[in-house]
């Protein structure tokens, strides 16, 4: 954990449940920072800790303090400012903790789904790599002492394989910038919001991306309405979380139609946010005061949804990778295999 640099899922989770315990308790913010600090172990955690409590013990606020410190998520610090101006800190921190908890393990559920496949397509091509460069030179030199050549498809993969040895400065070289490219993708800030962008826009994934917005649509206002958070702040405050062009489009839809008279539910309906069910489900949340328990059971609704979605895809995805490395790798060794038979039979 390194200071000035954002916190992580997990990270934040850590301290807004240690926190909100500690003001369960009856124990004060600053008192609380204390505490904290004589438990971590941490050298860069206790000079963060160690920042927030000295900015609490000048009077400060305490969302002032976590704001002072550089770490913690904007999203984190607006809600906590609500919650304190509220009287709400500990509900507030309980459910920022259970939201970073959930998003920290559907980011790890996504990064397991893709991890097989990526692996699967690497050594593919490591296979088809050494079958063209180092395997098939060897059958060239059996069909040469018998008087042969190799023709076709295994003839051509052979060059190919002969000119990726030739260059194979130059493919290294590719697949280091490749690998640079996928670390910047997936640390920096600006290119990580792009590679959401393409996501979102991109035809094969967008579908599970919109359902991924809608989960983080409904915990967020779950999240905002438990903290006591009035409808149109929890929906500005949430079209900051859901990072989807469409999502956000369609929330600004749903303002209007609230500013038009129209209930929540009826809003959410001709916004094209939730459908009929899910939006019965606001209306009855809104009649019997459990807005948020029901936000909360649709968000979940939504995560299994996308998180069978994402395991049917796997499901396909795996074997068809399989399937297809079989398939070329039997009609490179074909191609050399039945030539080779036909000229043994020839001589025999």
């Amino acid at each position: 954990m390194k200071a000035k640099k954002t916190l992580t899922q997990a990270e934040v989770t850590a301290f807004c449940s240690q926190t909100a315990m500690l003001i369960q308790a009856g124990i004060t913010p600053a008192e609380s920072m204390g505490i904290l600090l004589s438990d971590m172990k941490n050298d860069q955690g206790r000079e963060i800790i160690q920042s927030i409590w000295d900015v609490c013990k000048k009077g400060s606020s305490f969302h002032e303090a976590l704001e002072s410190s550089g770490v913690f998520p904007d999203y984190c610090l607006r809600l906590i400012a609500l919650g304190e101006e509220s009287g709400n800190l500990d509900s507030c921190l309980q459910s920022l903790a259970s939201y970073y908890e959930r998003e920290e393990n559907i980011r790890k559920n996504i990064k397991q789904a893709v991890s097989y496949p990526l692996i699967m397509i690497a050594m593919m091509f490591v296979v088809i790599y050494v079958l063209m460069s180092q395997v098939l030179p060897i059958f060239s030199q059996v069909f040469a002492e018998l008087g042969s050549d190799m023709t076709g498809l295994a003839a051509s993969l052979m060059h190919m394989g002969s000119t990726l040895n030739r260059y194979s400065g130059v493919m290294l070289g590719i697949i280091c910038g490749l690998l640079v490219l996928y670390f910047a993708f997936t640390r920096i800030p600006a290119l990580k919001k792009l590679k959401t962008r393409f996501l979102n826009w991109f035809p094969p994934t967008r579908g599970f991306y919109e359902k991924y917005a809608c989960q983080r649509f409904a915990s967020g206002l779950a999240m905002t309405f438990s903290s006591g958070i009035d409808t149109y702040t929890s929906l500005d405050m949430v079209a900051e979380l859901v990072d989807n062009p469409r999502m956000q489009e369609q929330i600004l839809a749903c303002k209007e139609r609230l500013r038009k008279g129209d209930n929540l539910s009826e809003a959410l309906v001709d916004s094209q946010i939730f459908n009929n069910v899910h939006s019965r489900m606001v209306a009855i949340g809104f009649r019997s005061g459990n807005i948020d328990t029901v936000m909360q059971k649709i968000a979940d609704a939504y995560e299994k949804e996308t998180d069978e979605r994402m395991q049917s895809i796997i499901a396909v995805l795996e074997p068809t990778l399989v399937i297809i490395l079989s398939i070329i790798v039997g009609v490179i060794l074909l191609s050399v295999i039945l030539p080779l038979m036909g000229i043994m039979s020839s001589i025999g």
